[in-house]
């Protein structure tokens, strides 16, 4: 709900600063408290009343700290989304036409920064050696690493901010922009036909081509005009949460006849993905290194480091992300999108399958289980470090692919750019859903561990480019766009 309800209204805000920089100072803020939030939950939680037993003794339930972090998790996700819809927006503001290729690459550039210095955060297990002010008897040094890892998150959040609020100049909304800014999703929810705002302006500003009739002309637009001013007033006030999910909902029986299809292939796409970006770390913590983080002492440590080693994986699946970026366009021009987007399936397909069998081979090494036993084989760590940095490539095909075929299938509705990205947005969140909800007692039915996920992970990868090769487009091949819309 929360993006395509922002992107609405950023559309039509009409503040002094600017249309999208107040919501992306908004969302910064509302970030920076967050992970705050998060950060130190365990703290938190101890001052409302969660045990007194030292975090090293303690392996129990923190009901308190639970909630706290399950709040700021929750905060964390509605502002992010309340900035990155903004922020695509203002960097398709401030670009010309000419200019998004060389944006684009920028935006993924940057993009790759940021997930590599977060990477890097999380990768290092010695933060609470430099800042032990941050250990406490309900945060210990996992904990501690988290915090200081955050707060420092929020100080590059902070500079960021800044830069872009100071240097990204907009101009501010005023009525007469508003003019011919007509109902985004209209085109989308009625079939009809509406007025472009070229055709709306020439009808303001000429004389039809009747200088008998130009008068009485004239006043007829002088009326048109204040009557799509009003209007236009009156629909910003009904563009609540309700009203942009009805549109959404609505819209998907108006969409082109193709669109279906990326949506089809999105959602099978991201129930391939969900589980690796839910379980990556873990698996790396109890599949591949044997840790266990409810075990003794030293299961616990082994696990600590075998997360740190997937958060490193996570890092260098950034790096190649960024440099896959400036290679899409070409390869869409060359091989055309359908095809692209459905080789990316096939090697997520090959990944995920690749987990499943790394586990499997590392846990029938070991006689007792992954849960007593402690260490790992060098080549299966190395095995599974290969896999994070072969799913770089095509999670930057997922990241910008799908939204280019939405914007140029959508192109001739008439409008409707902005709708028919927020309902592909549920292409990703609905899969989402489903795998939060059904990863837990899907396991369950096979004796817990992460070999389930990536097994049913799989099968949808497969399905996804199989579906991507037999339904989407062609007609693409050789006018592939690039957009604004990279990472949704």
């Amino acid at each position: 709900m929360v993006q395509p309800c922002v992107g609405i209204w950023s559309d039509k805000c009409s503040s002094k600063y600017g249309r999208r920089r107040p919501f992306i100072l908004a969302g910064s803020l509302m970030i920076a408290v967050a992970v705050v939030l998060i950060g130190f939950s365990a703290d938190i939680g101890y001052i409302l009343g969660d045990t007194e037993e030292h975090c090293r003794v303690y392996k129990g339930t923190r009901t308190r700290a639970a909630i706290i972090f399950v709040i700021g998790f929750w905060m964390l996700d509605l502002a992010n989304n309340t900035v990155q819809g903004p922020a695509r927006a203002l960097l398709a503001d401030l670009s010309g036409p000419d200019q998004h290729n060389v944006a684009n690459a920028v935006f993924c550039s940057w993009m790759a920064v940021g997930n590599i210095l977060g990477f890097s955060a999380g990768a290092s297990g010695n933060w609470h050696k430099w800042f032990p002010f941050l250990l406490s008897d309900a945060c210990c040094e996992a904990c501690g690493n988290l915090k200081a890892a955050f707060l420092i998150a929020v100080v590059f959040l902070t500079i960021c901010t800044l830069v872009t609020i100071y240097f990204a100049h907009e101009v501010p909304l005023t009525a007469v922009d508003q003019l011919p800014r007509l109902s985004d999703s209209a085109p989308l929810l009625n079939g009809n036909e509406q007025s472009s705002p070229s055709t709306v302006k020439s009808e303001l500003n000429s004389p039809n081509g009747s200088n008998d009739n130009y008068g009485y002309q004239k006043d007829v637009n002088l009326e048109i005009s204040k009557s799509i001013i009003e209007e236009n007033h009156s629909e910003s006030y009904y563009d609540g949460p309700a009203t942009v999910v009805v549109k959404l909902l609505t819209s998907l029986r108006h969409l082109p006849p193709a669109m279906h299809s990326v949506l089809l292939v999105m959602a099978l796409s991201w129930l391939s993905w969900f589980p690796f970006f839910l379980f990556d770390t873990d698996w790396m913590g109890r599949e591949v290194y044997h840790g266990d983080p409810k075990g003794s002492l030293a299961d616990e440590q082994v696990y600590d480091q075998g997360v740190r080693a997937g958060a490193f994986g996570l890092l260098l699946n950034s790096v190649v992300l960024g440099i896959s970026s400036f290679f899409i366009e070409p390869m869409c021009q060359r091989m055309g999108a359908r095809l692209v987007w459905a080789i990316s399936n096939f090697i997520v397909f090959a990944c995920m399958t690749g987990t499943t069998i790394i586990s499997l081979i590392s846990v029938s090494q070991y006689s007792e289980g992954i849960e007593r036993v402690i260490g790992g084989n060098s080549t299966i760590k190395n095995a599974a470090l290969a896999v994070f940095v072969l799913l770089g490539f095509p999670l930057a095909i997922t990241y910008s692919v799908p939204f280019s075929l939405t914007a140029e299938l959508t192109a001739d509705s008439g409008g409707g750019q902005g709708l028919a990205i927020g309902v592909l947005n549920l292409a990703v969140v609905i899969p989402q859903m489903i795998v939060s909800l059904g990863a837990g007692p899907w396991d369950a039915l096979f004796s817990g561990g992460n070999i389930p996920a990536f097994a049913l992970a799989s099968v949808c990868a497969l399905a996804a480019g199989v579906v991507a090769l037999l339904r989407l487009p062609d007609h693409t091949n050789s006018s592939f766009k690039s957009t604004g819309f990279h990472f949704g």
